[in-house]
């Protein structure tokens, strides 16, 4: 019975592939066969054994494993025996000097570094898609808008290159969180390697070259979890990115303003009961998801918490955040790649917008005029403050308001007014800000 939606409605199959139980078993044993290479190299057993070990036990099923375990109520041990069923004469080295979590933990890290790499790839896309976008758009102003009302205007491209911005930092973090995130383990049972004796950093070290890991400078009976903090936070951290964008999309193509849309297929429905709509679904799945790997966050770092050595609060836990936190996460990564290209832009309403409000959304830009005259900068302020009440209540434009006040007048003549009104002429260094973005995204991404 198929039960979770990651199951049949979200996620990639790159993503799922990674986290699958299938993945992680067979991840286990890739773990334990590097064991035994590294005890090999020290004459505990044959390379041929090795290699047979590997050959019969990478053909085990999820399905052994856990009929072992129905049995015995240890997931690893099961795995251990199920290992040593297939492994003859080496069965008495498997798991030699290992605890549970050097396997789990160690097996975690691989599918980090997997997961790592899908996240690379779709950040890099989406970053490039964005500043495809801010230098399609730097030229096509538009009403900025603060606090949900009208503001100062700016440019579509602006606006796509401060989150192309974003987004490349999440790919800096990414690389930075590599060297403390990629580590395993093969410890023993509190850490001390007791059972390996004065070879056991050696055979740490080798175990993980095998694996393409790097050892925990220490660990107790398992990793500790600030680390898996940090990865379930930058996941929660890309979560708001993308949730933040998509939100200002679906604000954006609000009938009323009309200024984006989300492409809509030829036989898309966009409501059951009116036909008419054209629903920004991809954003609204992304937003709702992004909570979801927010919420994420706070039982990681209860799962931090642990008894001295350990406990196992945190192994339930885990196993739902890990690969539901990634596995929602690149949905809506993939999701958002998706939406930037193919969004389209409603130029007449752009304009439109722009200019519904006659000019007031430009009163700084005389203020400043009038500043450099030689106004104070309060007075000002209190001059464009008057004539913008007036032009809310007889409903007038700002130029016609201010044009009949004499004090203004005698700073700023009509025509002058007129050029400072122009939405095109206040944009101040939008252009340069766009390129400045380029090259930062650029250096950091590659």
């Amino acid at each position: 019975m198929i039960v979770h939606p990651i199951d049949y409605r979200y996620g990639t199959p790159q993503m799922k592939r990674i986290w699958s139980e299938e993945s992680k078993i067979k991840r286990m044993i890739r773990v334990e066969i590097a064991l035994l290479k590294a005890l090999a190299k020290r004459g505990y057993l044959s390379e041929e054994e090795v290699e047979e070990v590997k050959r019969k036990a990478l053909q085990i099923k999820p399905e052994r494993v856990k009929e072992i375990e129905a049995e015995i109520k240890h997931d690893i041990m099961a795995l251990v025996k199920a290992i040593s069923e297939v492994a003859g004469s080496a069965a008495r080295w498997v798991h030699f000097g290992a605890t549970s979590n050097d396997i789990i933990d160690t097996a975690t890290a691989t599918q980090f570094r997997d997961a790592i790499k899908v996240f690379e790839v779709r950040l890099k896309k989406l970053a490039e898609l964005l500043l495809e976008r801010a230098e399609e758009y730097k030229d096509v102003v538009c009403l900025g808008r603060t606090h949900g009302q009208a503001a100062l205007p700016t440019t579509y491209g602006f606006r796509f290159a401060l989150w192309a911005s974003e987004v490349a930092r999440h790919y800096q973090r990414l690389q930075q969180l590599k060297e403390r995130l990629l580590v395993g383990q093969m410890s023993g049972a509190v850490g001390t390697q007791a059972a390996f004796g004065s070879e056991g950093i050696e055979i740490e070290r080798e175990v993980m070259t095998l694996l393409g890991l790097r050892p925990a400078i220490i660990s107790s009976q398992i990793i500790p979890r600030d680390v898996y903090c940090e990865y379930v936070e930058f996941l929660a951290n890309l979560a708001a990115t993308l949730e933040k964008i998509a939100t200002n999309i679906r604000l954006l193509q609000r009938a009323e303003v009309g200024e984006v849309m989300e492409r809509f297929e030829k036989m898309q429905v966009g409501s059951s009961t009116m036909p008419h709509k054209r629903n920004p679904i991809d954003c609204e799945n992304i937003c709702g998801i992004a909570r979801v790997v927010r919420g994420f966050v706070e039982p990681q770092h209860q799962s931090s918490i642990l008894w001295e050595e350990r406990d196992l609060t945190n192994s339930s836990a885990e196993r739902i955040i890990l690969v539901e936190a990634s596995v929602l996460t690149d949905h809506i990564l993939s999701k958002m790649i998706k939406v930037i290209s193919s969004l389209t832009l409603n130029i007449e309403n752009i304009k439109r917008n722009l200019e519904i409000h006659k000019g007031l959304n430009l009163s700084e830009a005389v203020m400043i005029a009038l500043t450099k005259r030689g106004v104070s900068r309060q007075d000002a302020h209190e001059m464009l403050r008057r004539a913008a009440m007036k032009a809310y209540e007889h409903n007038t434009s700002l130029l016609e308001e201010l044009a009949a006040e004499k004090e203004i007048i005698k700073y700023l003549s009509r025509e002058e007014l007129e050029s400072l009104l122009r939405p095109e002429n206040y944009l101040g260094t939008a252009k340069q800000r766009i390129e400045m973005v380029r090259e930062y995204v650029t250096s950091i991404i590659g």
